[in-house]
């Protein structure tokens, strides 16, 4: 971006590392006033590139597909309320197919409490925070890692899940085109 100054370059770099700064870490980091860095914010804001949160701001959101973590705190509030009302929708005693991201990883959080679920994912992330809950049975696809964010990818974890009729599908995207067809950055996870 054109006019940032090192400090304001260096934010951005973090935000987009992290997913998001606090003002009082940026100004123990950079020596500087609470003040300083706030206005260094307001900057960033002004040229769409944060957007502000209390205390700090996130990465602003657009057609650049952000560091996975970095995803995790943009709306994360919105994503754990989608997260609560997908899973309000899902009864116990079903079969449902969770892919990558870091909304449906909001509503496999919330489907802990329901009971006898089978659960198919490519996502790391969701296995994780279901294995452990007796009344859920995790079967998770074989293949390539990709070690950007979790997800299990290509023609073997295609070819897993394909062998499955689920009752409901846990599907995130990066966005979805006029026609409705779910678009995303990495054409393997749209397979």
């Amino acid at each position: 971006m054109a006019g940032l100054s090192h400090r304001q370059t260096e934010i951005l770099n973090l935000a987009r590392a992290s997913g998001r700064v606090m003002v009082e870490d940026l100004a123990r980091r950079f020596e500087v006033s609470a003040q300083t860095i706030r206005k260094d914010l307001n900057d960033l804001c002004e040229q769409r590139a944060l957007t502000r949160i209390h205390g700090g701001a996130i990465i602003a959101s657009g057609v650049e597909n952000l560091a996975y973590e970095a995803r995790r705190f943009v709306a994360a509030e919105e994503k754990k309320a989608i997260g609560a009302a997908a899973a309000a929708l899902i009864p116990n005693g079903c079969s449902l197919f969770i892919n990558i991201g870091t909304t449906t990883e909001e509503v496999a959080s919330a489907l802990t409490s329901h009971e006898d679920l089978l659960v198919i994912t490519n996502n790391l992330n969701v296995a994780m925070l279901l294995y452990r809950h007796p009344r859920i049975e995790v079967i998770v696809a074989g293949g390539a890692v990709r070690r950007a964010d979790g997800a299990v990818v290509g023609s073997t974890a295609t070819q897993l899940i394909g062998q499955f009729k689920v009752d409901y599908a846990i599907i995130g995207a990066s966005a979805i085109d006029e026609e409705g067809a779910l678009l995303d950055f990495d054409y393997r996870e749209v397979q």
